[in-house]
């Protein structure tokens, strides 16, 4: 059997833990406009993390108004 991660105390016990982790603004941290949960607004968080910025910034969208979805005809 190998080295593998079975659960998230098994990666903890491996990497380590983020508790001293604080993100750091920088020139690049802006908000966005991608509505929340899009493809987009998720591959914006993905690259704050991995960039150690905050997650939110103060002036993301906060709301749907304004975007319009699909809409399908009742069959």
């Amino acid at each position: 059997m190998g080295n593998s991660i079975k659960n998230v105390f098994d990666a903890i016990l491996k990497y380590g833990h983020d508790e001293d982790f604080y993100p750091q603004d920088s020139d690049t941290f802006e908000p966005t406009d991608a509505p929340a949960g899009s493809p987009e607004k998720i591959e914006i968080l993905r690259r704050r993390i991995e960039m150690g910025q905050p997650l939110w910034h103060n002036k993301d969208r906060s709301d749907f108004s304004g975007l319009t979805g699909a809409i399908r005809p009742r069959e």
